[in-house]
C-alpha cells in the first residue's frame, strides 16, 4: 500500500523525489522529522470493507476483482478476500517507506498496490516481515538489524524475474507533499543503480525508487507513471 519508491525519486532529476516515496518520501538534509515516532496503532488501521475497497482501487478491476485481498489488522495482515488469478492487493502504511523517510511513521499515508503472482510470492512477504517488526513494537533501528538478520540467514524470499505492482488508485495517500499520489506500476528488480535502467535521464519515464536498494531487503525499485487511474480516468501528469 515510498517505498525513490516513491519517495525520493526524481522527476525530471529530483523534484519528484517529495512526491512519491510509495511513493514513499526521503527526509531532507537537516529537516527535523515530522514523525519521531509511532502513532497509536489505531491511527494505521482501517474499516475492514474500506480498506478492501481501497486495496482493490490500486489495479484496474479486470484485476483487482479477482485477486486476493489482504487487509491489516492489529496483528498483521490477514486473509480479507480469497483470489483466483494469484494478484494480491493490499493497502501498505508509512513503515513500508525508506527507513530516512520523515514519513515513515505517518499515520495518514495509505499506499494501495496489487502485487502480480511473482511480487505477491516475493515481494509481498517483505511487507509482512516489516509491518509484523513494526507490531511487535520494535524501533526503526531495530527493524533494520532484524531484516539484516533475516536478509544474511537467507529467511527472506529470493526476488522472482517479472516482479512488479499496480500502484493506480486515485485515493492513494502516499506522501504529505504536493497533491500526495503518483498513478503507476512499480517494477522490482535485483539490486541496480539508476543508469543500468536510464531512470531519471532526460525524457526517459522510468524513475529510480529508494524504497528497498539494499538497504536491507536486497532489491532494487523502479517506478514507470501511467496516465490513467485504475478507473480508467485521466491522472496529472508530473
Amino acid at each position: 500500500m515510498k517505498r525513490n519508491t516513491p519517495v525520493t525519486i526524481g522527476l525530471a532529476t529530483s523534484v519528484l523525489m517529495v512526491v512519491l516515496a510509495a511513493a514513499w518520501p526521503m527526509e531532507a538534509q537537516g529537516r527535523p522529522t515530522a514523525y519521531p515516532s509511532m502513532a497509536p496503532l489505531n491511527q494505521y488501521l482501517m474499516d475492514r470493507d474500506a480498506e478492501i475497497a481501497l486495496a482493490r482501487s490500486a489495479a484496474p478491476e479486470s484485476i483487482s476483482g479477482q485477486a486476493e485481498i489482504q487487509v491489516l489488522g492489529p496483528h498483521g495482515y490477514e486473509l480479507a478476500v480469497k483470489g483466483t488469478n494469484g494478484f494480491v492487493c493490499v493497502v501498505e502504511r508509512a513503515w513500508m517507506s525508506p527507513f530516512d523517510s520523515a514519513e515513515f511513521w505517518n499515520p495518514k499515508l495509505r499506499g494501495p498496490l496489487c502485487f502480480n503472482p511473482a511480487a505477491a510470492r516475493s515481494v509481498f512477504p517483505l511487507t509482512i516481515k516489516r509491518t509484523n517488526l513494526v507490531l511487535a513494537g520494535q524501533s526503526k533501528a531495530q527493524i533494520m538489524e532484524s531484516l539484516k538478520t533475516a536478509s544474511s540467514r537467507k529467511e527472506l524470499p529470493a526476488l522472482e524475474g517479472g516482479a512488479m505492482s499496480y500502484m493506480m488508485s486515485k485515493n492513494a495517500y502516499l506522501t504529505d507533499s504536493g497533491n500526495h499520489n503518483l498513478c503507476h506500476l512499480m517494477i522490482y528488480a535485483p539490486l541496480a543503480d539508476a543508469a543500468s535502467w536510464g531512470a531519471d535521464k532526460p525524457g526517459s519515464p522510468v524513475m529510480f525508487s529508494g524504497q528497498f536498494q539494499g538497504a536491507p531487503e536486497p532489491l532494487t525499485v523502479f517506478l514507470i507513471p501511467v496516465p490513467k487511474w485504475s478507473d480508467g480516468t485521466m491522472a496529472p501528469q508530473m
